[in-house]
């Protein structure tokens, strides 16, 4: 078995911190990208930004946040970032409480502090204290701003390091050389103010709003470390000679048998070659009835098996099985960023650069217009403004939402591919589909056989599933096991070819044989107008016919029949009441789609089109004003499905459909259509509260800490209390997005 996927941290394991102040420079391919050639050890990158990789954790050079393996990893969850500053935080926590209390001593009734210390030793008895939290607990918050400066990447990181830097370097000149400053400087007593204390509370603050984003960020993550944790550590191989030996997982190898107990988990996906249960596939189709399986019957790895017994035979393990693919493809939706998010990097961009501008204005103001000191208030002032504009809510609104709805929707069947897709799917009024897997059950049975005068049923049938075995679609596998059932003889077929969406031909007993629609049998001067007419009849009824031919000549006419999903009619139902319109595509005829369409409640079918005309179809959709979502499970849906707004695949379907589309839903029920959309409109409506409270914050804190509440009602605010509130700010947005957990999908 691969062993990948213990070789990375979990995507889980997610350092944060904020969003940078400018665009995300993805016109800058490679810029950021160190990772050499062919090399095969851990990439390092920022969940932000993609597009900076490194073979170290050496930070993100645009947001200054550390970076974190790009793969994932099943195991205990990486937090080292978290037990730093956890660390830095309960130590600076010592220095500065005493440190506070003993500055804000005036306040406290009776002056208990007054004289505690000799004149003269107060100042360094506090530069002391403040020495360890600034220079040792915010030394990462200091290379970081110094970093962002000289990249001109600014970002939170550099207005905590000028706002704190600013305060201690004053103080501590304050202290050594106090001589030096004008009266402008000095308060009453003629001394000049110091801010130690707010220098170590701001540290502090910050390092606890670390702490508690680390911690909030870390839930975001439940789902993916849920499905992480589904796989069992061991499995039981039978062996030839009929043992059993339990092994890791790791030493799993495709083809090898194994015992699944009642109870036990399924260790890897495997096809049951012997024995009957009921195996729960909740965990990742979102459905909570279990699923009887049987002899051919597929099982998914990390599923529990019910009260039977089952001997799989292992078809995929490692990063191979459905639970790696889907903790791979959530892990990459976590990390994309959604079109929402390029408002806030607009924002961001601008933003620091202008905080920088109106602390400096509002040091101005103050130092010639205010009260006396003038230039302790515009200090004070400034690096209020500074400390409260850090933008860190207004870089996490959108990334904390993705991160959740991505993971509430892998816990409930719904895998998103990235997170454009998410932000689409709420603007979604047309869902195409295909018919075939998607409306039907995609294992149609063969009804009708109708051979020519000069053919035998039987005869009729071995040539046709002769040129059927070739192919994997579900209608020709109908076909072939139609004949092994009819006890047709088996020939072999040579020279086989195929047409996509007309049909397949080949060589039989050394004639040629072909099958197909009605453009097939053009294709060959085969097309029967007699034949033409009886499968209408067929088709009203809603089989699918398809013509054959022998050596050029028509030999007759075979119909299958697809039965229809349970739950179709409920989801099409479902998807009207949501508002949206339902386009049937098709590669059918037109009569076996409307009648599919009648049965169901299709409001619009387009019949007989091939690959090229679902693209095209989507395209004059889109050009209508429409925004589309197209369902299909199979190759032949791939272009369309790249083509839609939004491609959804069946997790029946093929490996194709699910690689174009953005959404695959893993049980195939297009009930999960409209669960995905909830889920985008609920996740899109939580980004946008997220956005506001970030921008509502930043517009009023950033004048009430300029002192603009001054004039008229003598209120400041003290950089304490912004630091405060910044580090709140974030931790509201996280909270906020976590209530997406919440969401009945």
């Amino acid at each position: 078995m691969s062993t990948n996927k213990h070789d990375h941290k979990a995507q889980a394991d997610h350092e944060h911190n904020c969003h940078h102040s400018g665009s995300d420079p993805a016109g800058a391919d490679g810029e950021y990208d160190r990772v050499p050639a062919g090399y095969s050890g851990t990439v390092y990158t920022c969940p932000m930004h993609p597009n900076v990789r490194d073979v170290r954790n050496s930070g993100c050079p645009i947001c200054g946040m550390a970076l974190e393996p790009e793969g994932i990893l099943v195991g205990d969850e990486d937090t080292s970032e978290l037990d730093d500053m956890t660390r830095r935080f309960w130590i600076s926590a010592i220095f500065t409480i005493p440190l506070a209390i003993y500055a804000m001593g005036d306040l406290i009734p009776g002056r208990p502090l007054e004289g505690l210390l000799p004149a003269g030793w107060s100042q360094w008895a506090q530069f002391a204290l403040a020495l360890p939290v600034v220079l040792w607990g915010g030394w990462p918050f200091f290379l970081r701003g110094l970093r962002s400066v000289r990249t001109m990447n600014l970002n939170m990181f550099t207005l905590i390091a000028l706002g704190v830097g600013v305060a201690f370097v004053f103080s501590l000149v304050a202290t050594a050389m106090p001589g030096i400053f004008p009266a402008a400087f000095r308060n009453e007593s003629g001394d000049v103010a110091i801010y130690y204390e707010a220098a170590a509370v701001i540290i502090t603050l910050v390092l606890l709003g670390q702490v508690l984003e680390l911690r909030a960020r870390s839930a975001t993550s439940g789902a993916i470390r849920a499905l992480l944790e589904l796989t069992p550590p061991t499995a039981v191989r039978i062996l030839a000679d009929g043992g059993e030996e339990e092994v890791s997982i790791d030493n799993v190898n495709t083809g090898d048998h194994l015992r699944v107990r009642p109870g036990e988990k399924v260790p890897v996906d495997g096809e049951v070659i012997e024995g009957r249960s009921n195996v729960d596939e909740s965990m990742i189709s979102g459905e909570p009835i279990p699923v009887e399986k049987t002899i051919g019957e597929p099982v998914t790895g990390g599923t529990v098996n019910g009260t039977g017994s089952l001997i799989i035979a292992a078809t995929r393990v490692g990063d191979d099985t459905t639970l790696s693919q889907i903790v791979r493809m959530v892990a990459e939706a976590q990390r994309s960023r959604a079109p929402i998010q390029n408002l806030a990097d607009t924002v961001a961009g601008m933003f620091v650069p202008a905080v920088v501008l109106i602390a400096l204005a509002t040091f101005i103001v103050w130092s010639v217009f205010g009260p006396d000191p003038a230039m302790a208030f515009a200090i004070v002032n400034a690096v209020a403004v500074l400390i409260i504009a850090c933008p860190c809510a207004l870089g996490l609104a959108t990334p904390m939402s993705i991160m959740v709805a991505t993971g509430k929707g892998a816990q409930s069947g719904i895998l998103i591919k990235n997170a454009e897709s998410l932000e689409t799917f709420e603007k979604i009024d047309t869902i195409v589909v295909d018919k075939t897997g998607t409306l039907t059950e995609g294992e149609p049975r063969l009804v009708t056989v109708e051979p020519i005068e000069a053919f035998s049923e039987t005869d009729f049938l071995s040539f046709a599933a002769a040129i059927e075995r070739s192919s994997e679609h579900p209608l020709a596998q109908a076909i072939v096991k139609g004949a092994e059932e009819r006890s047709a003889a088996r020939l072999d077929a040579s020279d086989f070819g195929s047409v996509t969406g007309e049909g397949a031909q080949g060589r039989v007993n050394g004639k040629i044989f072909a099958i197909g629609n009605a453009k097939m049998m053009r294709r060959v001067g085969a097309l029967d107008e007699a034949l033409q007419a009886r499968a209408e009849i067929y088709r009203k009824d809603g089989q699918t016919v398809m013509f054959a031919a022998l050596d050029g000549k028509p030999a007759g006419l075979i119909g299958v029949a697809d039965p229809i999903k349970d739950t179709t009619p409920e989801a099409i139902e479902t998807l009207h009441k949501a508002g949206m319109k339902v386009v049937m595509l098709t590669g059918d005829s037109k009569a076996t789609a409307e009648a599919v369409a009648r049965q169901i409640g299709i409001d619009e079918v387009h019949a007989d089109v091939s690959p090229e005309d679902k693209n095209r179809i989507i395209r004059e959709l889109q050009s209508a004003g429409t925004v589309v979502a197209m369902c299909g499970d199979g190759i032949n849906d791939a272009p369309a499905l790249a083509q839609a707004d939004v491609g959804i695949a069946m997790g029946t379907g093929t490996d194709v459909a699910m690689e174009s589309a953005g959404v695959t839903l893993v049980k195939g029920d297009l009930r999960g259509v409209a669960r995905a959309q909830h889920l985008s409109r609920a996740t899109m409506s939580n980004i946008r509260q997220n956005l506001f409270f970030a921008f509502v914050y930043n517009s009023l804190g950033v004048p009430v800490a300029a002192g603009i509440l001054y004039p008229f009602f003598g209120l400041l605010l003290s950089p304490m209390i912004a630091a405060a509130a910044m580090s709140l700010s974030s931790v509201s947005v996280i909270a906020n997005a976590l209530r997406l957990r919440a969401l009945r999908l």
